[in-house]
């Protein structure tokens, strides 16, 4: 077996520092400009979606006040799914609140320089609908911002946050979360697994992804730019967008999360190379991973949205940050498809496989007489119940 010491450096007992919601303050200033420059960080989610995923947590919410934080909450198809199974669930409390809103339009212009949050505590006529006399409106001092001071206070009433964040805050959302030792089940790119200040959360179980993820379509106000792919206009004018890796993250443990994956292939060095400057072989399909391999493996990113912790244990990530590396590169001379060349530093930031040739149509690098292709990132895994 290979010795994974330096993958485990950053083992359990030893997670990179995960910043709290003080601690990202100079993140937050540049994250807030270019919200607000960008302006297209709103996206509705479709009431299908919330109740394909939240169907799999519904006895974690028996007795628990539920807090919808980034919703216009009388138009959010998670004010829509809660209220409407408030019994169902067995909630005590749901509160909502909105970025700068007091409008009942689907969309908000963010115009409000004050905001409004809901209560909700269940059917009090017994027909089983939420009536707007059985749902209480009160205004905010302040814009209803999720970091604001009045927000704050309403996330320590909160048992389960769930939302779908803005997805270039998501970083600072989520350290508040954790500040606050919240419970959530929260909707995101799944880009953002292997960002600095989340995978360490992953790779110590503090949070993982949820049940259900994919390919999903979000309704977007009508000032949004027109893109040439994932973007249409239905016949009733509604602009929508559609992202191809979305999924959920959360701290709630479900059923499926236990399943085991199941694995037909055996390991042969020739069909899994490994790399040169990471201690681990290259998996290039999930499906591919060897039942039989008890080493270290980079796999996708993806492989996330199938991790059973009981079958992998999750070890590091081919990224320059978290320095698991055996071995860096000095400089390289990159060789494009078209034979055009460049000097670069690139195998430095991310895991490479040495060749004995120049691949055909590829881009590789050169240093000295070497060659090398790049991987793209890679998730760093165990398994846990080798075969064989």
């Amino acid at each position: 077996m290979r010795d994974v010491r330096p993958l485990l450096r950053y083992g359990r007992n030893r997670l990179p520092e995960v910043r709290n919601s003080r601690m990202v303050a100079e993140t937050q200033n540049s994250s807030l400009s270019r919200a607000k420059t960008n302006k297209e960080d709103e996206f509705y989610t479709q009431i299908e979606d919330v109740e394909r995923e939240l169907k799999h947590y519904r006895k974690h919410f028996k007795g628990k006040v539920v807090y919808l934080n980034c919703d216009d909450p009388r138009v959010s198809a998670f004010f829509h799914f809660f209220s409407y199974n408030f019994e169902k669930f067995g909630l005590k409390k749901l509160i909502a609140t909105c970025y700068k809103n007091q409008k009942r339009d689907l969309f908000s212009t963010h115009d409000s320089e004050r905001a409004i949050f809901l209560e909700y505590e269940g059917d009090k006529d017994g027909d089983r609908i939420p009536g707007d006399d059985e749902i209480e409106v009160k205004y905010l001092n302040g814009d209803g911002d999720f970091r604001s001071a009045e927000a704050i206070e309403l996330l320590k009433q909160a048992d389960i946050v769930v939302t779908n964040p803005p997805f270039s805050l998501f970083r600072e959302y989520v350290a508040q979360l954790i500040e606050y030792n919240k419970k959530f089940i929260i909707l995101a790119n799944q880009n953002a697994v292997t960002y600095q200040e989340i995978f360490p959360l992953l790779m110590g179980e503090k949070m993982w992804l949820g049940a259900s993820s994919g390919d999903m379509s979000f309704r977007v106000p009508d000032h949004y730019t027109p893109r040439e792919t994932r973007f249409w206009i239905d016949d009733a004018g509604q602009k929508w967008r559609s992202f191809g890796n979305m999924c959920w993250f959360t701290n709630l443990d479900y059923r499926k999360r236990h399943e085991d994956l199941i694995l037909y292939k055996t390991y042969s060095s020739e069909e899994y190379p490994s790399y040169d400057n990471y201690d681990a072989i290259d998996v290039g399909r999930i499906a591919d991973i060897p039942k039989d391999y008890d080493g270290i493996m980079g796999v996708t990113p993806g492989f996330l949205t199938k991790h059973n912790p009981d079958q992998f244990e999750i070890v590091g990530i081919t990224q320059s940050w978290f320095d698991c590396r055996i071995k860096t590169y000095p400089q390289q001379t990159q060789i494009n498809s078209n034979g055009a060349t460049s000097l670069v530093s690139k195998l430095n930031d991310g895991p490479s496989i040495k060749v004995n040739v120049p691949p055909k149509g590829k881009t590789y690098y050169k240093v000295g007489a070497n060659l090398y292709v790049k991987a793209y990132a890679r998730i760093l895994i165990r398994n846990k119940k080798v075969e064989g």
